[in-house]
């Protein structure tokens, strides 16, 4: 089988302003699939592996060339100019390729008599950048057809139920080529019958291509330059115009406002679904499983329900991924398991587990059968192999060794205001519940902390450290200072029930204590007041604190 020859150029028109999407972003900037739509265009245009591609911009220029300058930083820019149409793009198109084409020739040198031609030559492949599914392989089939038939110009078109809007292709009744293409403004009755649609994908001849487009006007409905006039001057000099049917409506369908936006990208997100689900990955409801274009799944993956995989997430063999989970740019490792989790710029190690309702922020890496667990919050972290933060913690700006615990409720305290600064805890650690470390701060290898404490300072490897002060118990302080409460009474069943009074006294005791008088028994213990009525340090004789 004969190859088919490289596109001298593939030019992807983003000039327009799409006003149906009512929006400041411009139309071809809309996501779907994680890529913005004119992302998708490049990506099928490089499938072609061309000579050059150049993008013509215009409408919210600086938006539109940054985002292409990030996705392709080869393609070249082209300005259109204030005449409108797609004549116009294509045409200030060829003639940046052209320039670029001349100028490279002249550099490599030119030989005695050798003249610069006149720019690019073979085939030139013209995409619209809202046609979000057309992908490399139907581009490649086109070009094929385009050489095998030796065309001037190859159309690809498809059928559609209601054809409102779209231009008509026009064929010839014996041979099938095409006559023309005829507006949905300027088509007569009978051309508006025709179901047969122009997709605005074209292969044409360069050399066709530069002569048609010098001779265009904008004698239309529309007051603007049409690419498609080049088919009319394509078969006025008698040249092969054809066209290639796409059986699949949707692979050409555009994008012009935001219903059919959410069309579009159910139908890409139903394909890439089906397609790992061919490749091995158990998602067990489609329906609510949403996967970007860049994302890579390995067999035996299973997606359970409102799960979603964005931008360059990666998922490994035998991983576990939801319900209700959301990871974005996250590294999943073989075995694992993420439950109920929303993580961006993570990695997450073998056989490791991570959630229900958990939050991994960017630089979060935990290691291999690790654990982030429920309501655990972690940023630029770093949790060793078989460590364990299992729940209502916090853990920023922080390095954690091998195989250590962290209790419940604890927090790296990082930021002091106007600097983060790092906790480093050691391996084989055990720290207890409710601790707060306040970073810069390091807990050795094999260290304990106590329940409660506030780490400030260093612990040693092999250490407790605790800061906690001893527990006093006062005794009969509900009764004296909430009198009448549910508590009071409550602590004076508890308490006659100890001491064996009986029904009678136990009601007394009750009364006594909601009016405020002490018993007789403790009526002399009252008035040498325990050490909770002394003024606190810095208070004055009426307990008021300075």
């Amino acid at each position: 089988m004969t190859e088919t020859p490289q596109p001298a150029a593939v030019i992807v028109l983003a000039a327009g302003q799409g006003t149906r999407m009512k929006s400041a972003l411009p139309k071809i900037l809309h996501p779907l699939g994680g890529k913005p739509m004119v992302g998708h265009a490049l990506t099928a245009a490089r499938e072609l592996q061309p000579g050059r591609v150049a993008v013509v911009v215009r409408h919210e220029r600086d938006l539109v060339a940054e985002a292409v300058g990030r996705l392709d930083p080869e393609a070249i820019l082209v300005d259109q100019d204030e005449i409108p149409g797609t004549g116009r793009a294509v045409q200030c198109a060829l003639e940046a390729l052209d320039s670029k084409a001349q100028a490279a020739a002249a550099a490599a040198g030119l030989a005695d008599g050798e003249v610069v031609g006149d720019g690019i030559e073979g085939s030139v492949v013209v995409v619209a950048g809202d046609v979000p599914l057309l992908d490399g392989a139907t581009l490649g089939q086109l070009l094929a057809a385009h050489h095998a038939d030796g065309n001037a110009v190859t159309v690809l078109t498809t059928e559609v139920d209601d054809a409102t809007g779209y231009g008509r292709i026009v064929r010839e009744k014996d041979t099938g080529d095409v006559l023309e293409i005829v507006e949905h403004k300027d088509a007569s009755a009978d051309q508006l019958a025709i179901r047969e649609i122009n997709s605005s994908v074209y292969v044409f001849d360069a050399d066709t291509l530069r002569r048609g487009l010098t001779g265009l006007d904008s004698k239309n409905a529309q007051g603007e330059v049409y690419l498609t006039d080049v088919v009319a001057f394509a078969r006025s000099q008698g040249l092969h115009v054809r066209a290639l049917l796409a059986d699949d409506p949707m692979l050409v369908e555009g994008v012009n406002d935001r219903v059919a936006l959410s069309v579009l990208a159910r139908e890409m997100n139903r394909r890439i679904v089906e397609e790992w689900q061919r490749a091995g990955v158990t998602v067990q409801d489609p329906a609510t499983t949403w996967i970007d274009v860049d994302v890579e799944l390995a067999p035996d993956v299973t997606l359970l329900p409102n799960t979603q995989l964005q931008g360059a997430t990666v998922v490994a063999t035998g991983a576990t991924i939801g319900p209700d989970t959301t990871l974005t740019d996250v590294e999943v490792g073989a075995g694992a398991t993420v439950v109920r989790t929303h993580g961006s710029l993570a990695v997450i190690g073998e056989s490791a587990t991570v959630g229900p309702f958990a939050y991994l922020r960017p630089g979060t890496s935990l290691g291999r059968k690790g654990k982030i667990g429920t309501f655990v919050e972690t940023k630029n972290a770093e949790i060793g192999e078989g460590s364990k933060v299992p729940h209502l913690s916090y853990v920023g700006d922080a390095s954690i060794g091998e195989h250590t615990n962290i209790g419940a409720a604890s927090v790296t305290v990082n930021y002091d205001g106007v600097h983060k600064h790092r906790t480093v805890i050691g391996s084989h650690a055990r720290t207890g519940a409710d601790n707060m470390f306040v970073a810069p701060v390091t807990v050795g290898d094999g260290a304990y902390t106590a329940a409660g404490s506030v780490i400030r300072r260093d612990v040693p490897a092999g250490a407790l450290g605790v800061t906690a002060g001893q527990q006093r118990n006062i005794e009969g302080w509900v009764g004296r200072r909430r009198p009448g409460t549910a508590a009071a009474d409550a602590a004076a069943g508890a308490l006659g029930a100890e001491s064996g009074l009986g029904d009678q006294a136990q009601r007394q005791l009750a009364q006594q204590n909601a009016a405020g008088a002490p018993t007789a028994p403790q009526a002399a213990a009252t008035q040498a007041e325990p050490a909770d009525q002394a003024p606190a340090p810095g208070a004055d004789k009426e307990g008021k604190s300075h």
